[in-house]
């Protein structure tokens, strides 16, 4: 049942974003961080009440945990501070442009990366069935949407998208991307100020 919340998180998402370009109903605003609340309480409602099926040694179940502390750190900087705020969330203005530095440079998605990290440490830390269909069935769910973000609502919202697409990896990083992100972030471009 806590997956299945967690599933709806992405329901939340989609509207969220179809709202944006199609519709602009103030009441559908909330949807993404509405999604994002949703989403955390069941992450942490299966973390609490994870019943483990096997355990990994102590050791390598520290390690996962401190990876999955840092692939989290990762995910929440990409979303919430990778990018300024303000225009990414909260106005509506058009035209905006994607934004390509930083780890916006690695790959277009770079938080689906964490994201699909994070949630493999959580079931390697806790061990238990329902983290594994977590993992699996979150990450599933994710890759959908950025795919839906890719094809149609980032086309429609950055008017640069297309030039973005052709010059940034979708999800896998190449050596270009890596040399890319690195050197934005070396010379201080990776918080979003030239958004």
């Amino acid at each position: 049942m806590i997956v299945l919340l967690g599933c709806l998180s992405f329901l939340l998402f989609v509207l969220g974003d179809l709202n944006s370009v199609n519709w602009g109903l103030r009441a559908l605003r909330p949807c993404f961080f509405a999604g994002c609340l949703l989403l955390a309480g069941s992450t942490a409602a299966l973390l609490v009440t994870a019943r483990p099926r096997f355990l990994l040694p102590a050791p390598l179940r520290g390690l996962a945990g401190l990876l999955g502390a840092l692939f989290l750190f990762l995910l929440v900087y990409s979303l919430f501070f990778a990018l300024p705020f303000q225009q990414t969330y909260l106005e509506e203005s058009a035209p905006r442009r994607a934004y390509d530095r930083g780890v916006y440079a690695l790959c277009r998605h770079p938080g689906v990366l964490w994201f699909i990290l994070f949630y493999l440490c959580c079931w390697l830390v806790r061990s238990s069935d329902a983290l594994f269909w977590a993992w699996v069935l979150f990450s599933l769910l994710n890759v959908g949407y950025i795919v839906l973000q890719d094809l149609y609502i980032f086309p429609r919202t950055f008017g640069n998208y297309g030039e973005y697409r052709k010059t940034t990896p979708f999800l896998i990083p190449n050596r270009a991307s890596m040399r890319r992100c690195a050197a934005t972030i070396k010379a201080g471009e990776e918080h979003g100020r030239e958004f």
